[in-house]
């Protein structure tokens, strides 16, 4: 068996899937989407192409370490979105081949279903209580939401106080929330929000400050008992190894579409476990990226929790996390867990004749640019 064919394909709302074809037919399914940055990964496959057609597509390992190293420059979102989506697709041809699902492959079950949570936004309290149970009539029990508007160096009480307002609003409703800072508060402020925020027993706080700025981060996770989550920006094993290190971080969040696919994931957490970190994979992207995380669920025991984006909240145009899905039950929460998938490869289904219609019409789909009060940028 070689590998044949490899594949891209850049469809709506904003995610880039990738297929690779074996010499006997054998094929598998793979995203490597980088939230506005489509055209640069797709151009990162041509080396790969150049590298892996007419490789053997169940040499996995070895196709990872040479595609990470082989070309002397490496890490960093483009190179490793475009590994993450080829190492997906190969564990996808392999289990599809083999006929047993990638967890089989990894190792076996450690569990049946992994608790899911959501996104929902609002600015007012009223807006996230409504928000709160669409998404319980979706099937969940937790939800993320941002914790601050567009913020300066500075904040008062009474900001505090919105903020706590709105977390209460939806845990009136039932559902445990976890908070994202985006990283767009600064030290002194991000301080003092998280220790306004600690009564609340939130499922965590999202990077308080960007991961770039590990001295205070650490600070910060030393100075409250609410978890410190991140990693969505951090892109191997290298990248996380000195949180781990300080204890800066109680709750890893790689992108399994960003930092290496399955088989780099899979040894991030296993590093995790060893601090006794948990794990929840990042993933507001499409359903081939959840369902490779999925499969690391099934076999990571230190897997806490799974973002998805069932209605994805910054979508337009009707698309939603199901589309191009056949078999929709496989990414469908019930009772706010998701199923380990039990079909071959990553176990879903892809229509891949509604792909390629969708491929005619390119997305360029770009992060949006988000201001403070004084006119200054925001992180998103």
């Amino acid at each position: 068996m070689q590998i044949a064919r490899i594949e891209t394909f850049v469809v709506p709302p904003r995610w880039l899937f990738v297929r690779v074809e074996a010499t006997d037919g054998a094929f598998g399914w793979g995203e490597g989407s980088l939230e506005g940055h489509a055209e640069a990964v797709e151009g990162a496959f041509e080396a790969l192409r150049d590298r892996f057609i007419g490789a053997n597509p169940q040499r996995i390992e070895d196709i990872w370490q040479i595609a990470y190293r082989g070309g002397f420059y490496r890490g960093g979102p483009v190179l490793m979105s475009a590994l993450s989506g080829l190492d997906q697709a190969l564990w996808d041809l392999k289990g599809r081949a083999l006929g047993v699902p990638a967890w089989e492959l990894l190792g076996g079950r450690v569990r049946d279903k992994v608790r899911a949570y959501a996104w929902i936004g609002g600015d007012r309290p009223h807006e996230i209580g409504a928000a709160a149970r669409a998404r319980r009539a979706q099937g969940f029990t937790a939800v993320k939401m941002n914790a601050t508007p567009e913020l300066d160096w500075l904040g008062t009480p009474k900001l505090f106080d919105e903020v706590v307002a709105r977390v209460q609003a939806a845990q009136a409703e039932g559902m445990d929330v976890g908070l994202d800072f985006h990283g767009r508060v600064h030290r002194p402020m991000a301080k003092q929000l998280a220790k306004a925020l600690e009564p609340l027993g939130l499922l965590f706080i999202e990077e308080p400050l960007l991961s770039e700025n590990h001295e205070g981060l650490s600070q910060i996770a030393h100075l409250v008992a609410t978890p410190i989550a991140l990693g969505e920006r951090l892109y191997s094993r290298w990248d996380f190894k000195p949180f781990f290190e300080s204890g800066a971080v109680d709750i890893i969040q790689p992108d399994l579409s960003h930092a290496g696919g399955l088989s780099e994931c899979r040894r991030i957490a296993a590093m995790a476990e060893a601090y006794d970190v948990a794990v929840a994979p990042h993933c507001p992207l499409g359903p081939l990226a959840l369902a490779a995380c999925l499969q690391l669920a099934a076999t990571a025991p230190n897997v806490a929790i799974q973002e998805m984006s069932l209605g994805i909240h910054y979508n337009t145009g009707g698309h939603d996390l199901l589309n191009f899905v056949v078999n929709k039950e496989a990414l469908t929460p019930v009772d706010g867990f998701l199923p380990i998938p039990q079909a071959a490869g990553l176990g879903v289904e892809i229509d891949e004749a509604a792909v390629r219609e969708a491929d005619k019409d390119r997305h360029r789909w770009r992060n949006p640019i988000w201001r403070t009060g004084d006119g200054s940028f925001a992180e998103w």
